[in-house]
């Protein structure tokens, strides 16, 4: 394949990865620094200050910090100029997400309004629509929110029973259901709402003003974490809605919730950044002042596993987040230099990088987890305390592994994508996975990492994208039309795929960060790497393993357990050492400065 800055989506998987450029956070311009400068002082300013106002859900709180946002332009930043926005580019949009993700509440109301309230309007509303509301949008003047969920439809999100008939007349359609878990609910302004019209078996999109007659809500939901975010029932009786305020076409609506979800999930992905590195933060900061045995306890190897592990996802997820981000504003460009509209070229972009949307949802609000579970544990029994603010950190987290499809549900859209590339007719796929295993018998033994270091690494992530096409045509071929339903084995294709992905992500930001860090301040980018190589090739190594125990027997059990570890090898590494380094940078920082 010829070297090109964007690749498809799934195509990471057949292109080499010395042949691959990925965009790094260490090139954002001028402009954007200045924007994740405006969203951070946003937050030192009116959001840290009144966390406990905001999970009190003062009344007026929350409203007024979005409308504050949006004299920032923060909430216009993904609308056309021509709407009141300011157009910006894909890229840009993720890094308030990403900033702005410390917020806790306030970060999923913002999110929400400016993602998933905001853009099916944006991507499939009429003209009409869009001059109407967009305006209003972009300045916080009317704020959204996204009515998918029903009582008996989550996952199954298109078995909703929200119904809409046309009314006599044929001016209105006339609505009736409920929907749930509707977070914005108790403010939002305009709420677009999933249903089906008449008997159609697939549903449609409307766009529903507050103050409609027959709309109602309920109380507001008390909840785990994110307590500050309002999250209620909403009712719709008989409620007349007019006919233009449908938004795209009737039975269109499953492919826009699909469609906005694919952004929902790169933007947890950003949003899950801003609340790793206040994490990180905390628990440093404990470390640097906690003493036991007579020394900070920042100078146990135990914590500094801990801190240096909390560094290298985060900066991990980091990578794989601005990769796709930027593979998506280069596909918008391409679809619109061809001749599409923008929100037509922006629906193809999103719906090319499905797969990797998916990845990033998935490997982040885990690796978030993660981090707010060892802060936790960094602050021993103080975290245990509702007084101390790791508290807030590791309620609001979960929420994230449920948010925009859960976390299961986003492994089976991996697994599914892969399966969809695979049987392109001018995919490599199958011919790669043929040639692999018929030459089976000769993966065994030990290689030799050859090359300079980039050379070597770029090995062992080549490696495993051959275990994963090994692995994902048996289990096909032996399964047959049942791979469908073996849930277990394609959550396992899963996460070796995202281990891939990210692993081969940070390899290309720390490749390019070898020409714009001096050698001292690069060396620790190489640690976070070894490290988390070393972390991957296991993780794929026991994925892969169940698998295929799932699904092969006899000799060919054994020739695919060999083929795994021989894809799985990487160097030794004293990544005890490696983790230290990282811990030591942040532990004199005494913040996250990477």
């Amino acid at each position: 394949m010829e070297i090109k800055n964007h690749l498809k989506g799934g195509e990471f998987l057949v292109h080499h990865v010395k042949n691959t450029n990925a965009f790094v956070p260490e090139e954002f311009s001028e402009e954007q620094r200045m924007i994740a400068d405006i969203c951070q002082d946003f937050l030192e300013k009116e959001v840290f200050p009144n966390l406990d106002r905001i999970d009190a859900q003062e009344k007026g709180l929350m409203v007024n910090l979005l409308k504050k946002t949006g004299e920032l332009g923060l909430l216009g930043l993904s609308i056309p100029e021509e709407y009141g926005g300011f157009g910006q580019s894909f890229v840009t949009s993720m890094i308030a997400a990403d900033v702005l993700g410390a917020g806790h509440s306030y970060a999923v109301a913002y999110s929400a309004d400016t993602g998933i309230g905001a853009l099916p309007l944006l991507y499939y509303g009429s003209e009409e629509l869009k001059q109407k509301y967009l305006p209003k949008i972009a300045t916080g003047e009317l704020l959204t929110a996204y009515c998918l969920t029903e009582p008996g439809a989550g996952s199954d999100a298109n078995s909703g029973r929200t119904r809409a008939t046309l009314s006599e007349d044929g001016k209105h359609y006339i609505l009736n259901g409920q929907k749930m878990w509707i977070t914005n609910g108790g403010f939002a302004d305009l709420l677009t709402v999933f249903a089906k019209v008449d008997n159609d078996k697939i549903l449609s999109c409307f766009l529903v003003e507050r103050n409609t007659p027959g709309v109602t809500f309920g109380a507001e939901e008390h909840k785990m974490g994110i307590k500050g975010s309002s999250t209620v029932q909403i009712f719709f009786n008989d409620c007349k809605i007019p006919v233009e305020n449908m938004i795209g076409k009737r039975g269109e609506g499953f492919r826009i919730a699909l469609n906005i979800l694919h952004i929902g999930r790169i933007k947890l992905g950003a949003n899950v950044i801003g609340s790793m590195k206040r994490a990180i933060n905390h628990s440093v900061q404990y470390a640097n002042e906690r003493k036991q045995f007579g020394t900070l306890i920042s100078n146990f190897g135990a914590i500094k596993y801990k801190l240096a592990e909390q560094v290298i996802k985060t900066i991990a997820n980091e990578s794989a987040l601005y990769r796709t981000s930027a593979y998506v504003d280069e596909k918008i460009n391409e679809e619109i230099a061809k001749g599409k509209k923008k929100e037509e070229a922006y629906l193809e972009a999103l719906g090319e990088y499905a797969m990797e949307a998916a990845i990033l949802k998935v490997f982040g609000s885990e690796a978030l987890d993660y981090i707010v579970d060892e802060a936790v544990q960094i602050h021993g029994g103080m975290g245990y305390s509702a007084e101390m603010p790791v508290d807030r950190c590791y309620r609001d987290s979960r929420i994230n592994r449920i948010f925009e499809g859960t976390n299961e549900i986003n492994r089976l859209v991996v697994a599914d994508q892969y399966l969809k590339l695979a049987k392109k007719c001018d995919s490599p796929i199958f011919n790669i996975a043929k040639d692999l295993y018929a030459n089976i018998d000769n993966y065994k033994g030990k290689i030799n990492f050859d090359g300079d270091y980039f050379d070597r690494k770029a090995t062992v992530i080549e490696n495993f994208k051959k275990a994963i096409i090994l692995i994902q045509y048996r289990a096909y071929e032996t399964l047959g039309k049942q791979y469908s339903s073996e849930q277990e084995v394609m959550m396992s294709i899963a996460d070796m795929i995202i281990q891939l992905y990210v692993a081969e992500s940070l390899y290309l930001r720390v490749k390019k960060l070898e020409t714009v860090k001096s050698s001292q301040e690069f060396s620790v980018y190489k640690d976070v790497l070894d490290a988390f190589i070393q972390e991957a090739a296991l993780e794929i190594f026991n994925s892969g393993i169940n698998a295929i125990s799932s699904f092969a027997t006899g000799d060919e059990y054994h020739k695919l357990f060999e083929a795994m570890q021989y894809f799985t090898q990487f160097e030794p590494m004293n990544v005890k050492e490696s983790r230290r380094r990282i811990a030591q940078r942040l532990i004199e920082n005494n913040y996250y400065n990477f």
